[in-house]
């Protein structure tokens, strides 16, 4: 198909051959001799630079073919991604929805420096607009990432270079809807949720700015917008530490993540003092026949401390399943 298109097109050009050369201006008669005593077979002519009109694709999306106005045309190399994936396709890689399920938190370090971007690695928004959820426990659940506003269609693309791990649709991925995955060299995985359209495969190479899917409103989701996520080795933060979503910038080149970044509780704006403080909260999940005074026994608090935690009074009645605060 594309060297039928290839052909097609150069037929085209060359039958316009005639059209595209320029006549003599009739009206122009050239002097024997310019000022500079320069005679008319002694002229310069210029020379033109060919024009770019179309390009076709090929079998290596890094690669495209460019037709040039003067009937000739050539392959351009577009930039393939330079990625080290030694360990990146081998450590804990798998096509589970969330990889690292044997990393816990007690294994990372307390800080760890991120290269985001340097001059062989770029960095593009996904999407810019306004977020209508920001990563917080909301609902009695935790909402590990952030929603920013699209429509159905928009280009939704790549954060980083990277490598697709996971690109399943909905009946795979529960409340993530069409979803895609990239694991990138630094030890970061970004995921793109509730996607209409998925444009990458697993395994394939993907370079920062890259449209790989289409905004949407799959799984569970009210209203069409992009699930953002940020992972390191498997344990979620505050995608806003990193991107400002309404400009589209990165905030940093070289980012350092605090242990306490990896809590529900602690997001972007917190003093690092503030984070840690809320990284302490302590939740439990409401189970058949637990009462207030039972839970506030088995987690060494009070009824009253419950009830202020979590804005509800003694005689709330508790939902099975719903998630509190005790502490």
């Amino acid at each position: 198909m594309i060297l039928k298109k290839l052909l097609l097109i150069l037929a085209c050009l060359s039958a316009m051959g005639v059209a595209m050369a320029q006549e003599p201006d009739d009206e122009f008669v050239a002097d024997e001799q310019d000022e500079e005593g320069i005679g008319p077979d002694e002229q310069q002519i210029p020379n033109f630079l060919p024009e770019a009109i179309d390009t076709v694709d090929t079998d290596d999306k890094f690669v495209k073919i460019v037709l040039y106005n003067n009937k000739t045309w050539d392959y351009v190399d577009m930039g393939r991604p330079v990625i080290d994936d030694t360990d990146m396709d081998t450590l804990f890689w798998n096509n589970n929805i969330h990889s690292y399920k044997e990393v816990s938190l007690s294994d990372l370090p307390d800080e760890i420096d991120l290269m985001l971007v340097d001059s062989t690695h770029a960095f593009c928004a996904p999407v810019t607009g306004r977020i209508t959820s920001k990563y917080s426990f909301r609902k009695g659940r935790n909402h590990n990432g952030t929603d920013i506003k699209l429509e159905v269609g928009d280009p939704v693309r790549a954060a980083f270079d990277g490598k697709v791990r996971v690109s399943e649709y909905t009946k795979r991925t529960g409340g993530y809807g069409n979803l895609i995955v990239l694991r990138h060299a630094n030890g970061l995985e970004t995921y793109y949720a509730h996607l209409s359209a998925r444009n990458v495969q697993v395994g394939e190479l993907v370079k920062a700015g890259e449209i790989i899917g289409k905004g949407g409103n799959t799984g569970r989701s009210t209203g069409s917008h992009l699930h953002f996520e940020v992972r390191y080795h498997g344990q979620s933060f505050d995608p806003e530490r990193l991107v400002d979503f309404q400009t589209g910038a990165l905030r940093d080149t070289l980012y350092t993540i605090k242990k306490h970044y990896f809590s529900i509780y602690s997001h972007y704006g917190l003093t690092d003092e503030q984070s840690l403080a809320e990284s302490q909260h302590k939740t439990y999940k409401i189970k058949s026949g637990d009462t207030l005074s039972g839970i506030a026994h088995k987690n060494g608090t009070t009824v009253s401390i419950l009830c202020k935690l979590n804005g509800i009074k003694p005689t709330t009645v508790l939902r099975v399943g719903r998630t509190i605060f005790v502490r």
